[in-house]
């Protein structure tokens, strides 16, 4: 069941949303979207089975809005996919339920596209909406075992990320893509249901030679994972799944053999760390049902490698090689905490 707003003239940009019980914070996504300094733009809002009646305050925001029910939770990935066939921009905009633009961020999106057609998406600068004085992120980071973050994580906002640059992919939080390739590439891969999807999309288009630039003027303020928890056993679980899902599929060979050792041993430090904070069976279970679906990850990896477009060295120059880089980051992600 749907409900249509739609404007006559096609859009520059679609700003797809999914929403799944966000009432907390839809309002004042909303809000930050109406007060944008253009308005050449449409609002795509994908219910995903909510239930505590988040859409149902959302038929003010004016003629731009469309809004599609889906009658289950389908999953973040699958969520964002219906959204993308529905939009009708050129570029796709994608910005949480719990992520609050400020005015000129899809004009800054926009400028930086324009100035720079070599590539194809776009990361926004990211600030903790309850921490301003901490980063959320400044695009993401993939490193060779597999692992990914987002850049500056928990990093003083006042001195880090304000340098435009290359990065290895954008946080689904608040990126902007170039609609034809986010189709091209398959979207969002929805087996993974959530969590890690962003960088496997990413890191898909890296290998079809797509570029991603991170775009310090465009700021979000983000409460992040506010609808499943940071820690939580299904954070945990998809998170980690997702994570070995993605360095098989993707990962080309000769480089997923000489840096299988190292995904082996990241997985065993994390298996050890999670079983004492109670989490053991946990990613015993997501590395289990890793195992089992590695047959399907198998057929997508002949068709992801079959078309790449890169080398195994360009694809080094655009990954985190440090060994001690991720024992760095995880030290700085859990300091406040």
């Amino acid at each position: 069941m749907s409900s249509v707003k739609s404007q006559l003239s096609q859009p520059t940009v679609s700003v797809v949303i999914v929403s799944w019980n966000s009432f907390a914070y839809l309002q004042l996504c909303l809000q930050s979207l109406k007060k944008q300094a253009i308005t050449d733009f449409e609002v795509v809002i994908i219910d995903n089975g909510s239930t505590d009646n988040s859409i149902e305050n959302t038929k003010d925001f004016g003629p731009q809005v469309r809004i599609e029910r889906l009658n289950n939770n389908e999953g973040f990935s699958t969520a964002n996919n219906i959204g993308v066939r529905l939009a009708r921009g050129k570029w796709i905009a994608l910005l949480n339920a719990d992520a609050f633009p400020e005015p000129d961020w899809l004009e800054k999106l926009l400028q930086a596209a324009e100035a720079n057609p070599e590539y194809s998406l776009f990361s926004s600068r990211q600030v903790q909406a309850n921490r301003p004085e901490l980063l959320d992120g400044a695009g993401d980071v993939y490193h060779i075992s597999g692992l990914a973050w987002r850049q500056y994580y928990n990093y003083p906002s006042s001195k880090f990320g304000h340098q435009t640059q290359d990065v290895f992919s954008a946080c689904g939080a608040a990126a902007l893509y170039l609609r034809e390739d986010f189709l091209k590439a398959g979207g969002f891969d929805e087996d993974y249901f959530s969590y890690f999807e962003d960088v496997d999309l990413g890191f898909r288009l890296r290998l079809a030679g797509k570029k991603c630039l991170y775009v310090p003027a465009a700021v979000v303020h983000h409460v992040g994972s506010a609808s499943t928890g940071k820690r939580s056993d299904f954070s945990v679980y998809h998170g980690y799944r997702n994570m070995i899902w993605t360095f098989f599929k993707n990962m080309p060979s000769p480089l997923i053999w000489f840096l299988l050792p190292l995904h082996i041993l990241t997985l065993m430090f994390f298996v050890i760390y999670l079983s004492m904070r109670g989490q053991g069976r946990v990613i015993l279970r997501a590395i289990l049902d890793a195992i089992l679906g590695m047959p399907k990850v198998m057929k997508k990896r002949s068709n992801i490698q079959s078309s790449r477009k890169i080398s195994s060295s360009e694809l080094l120059r655009v990954m985190s090689t440090g060994l001690l880089e991720p024992y760095r980051e995880f030290i700085q992600r859990n300091r406040t905490k």
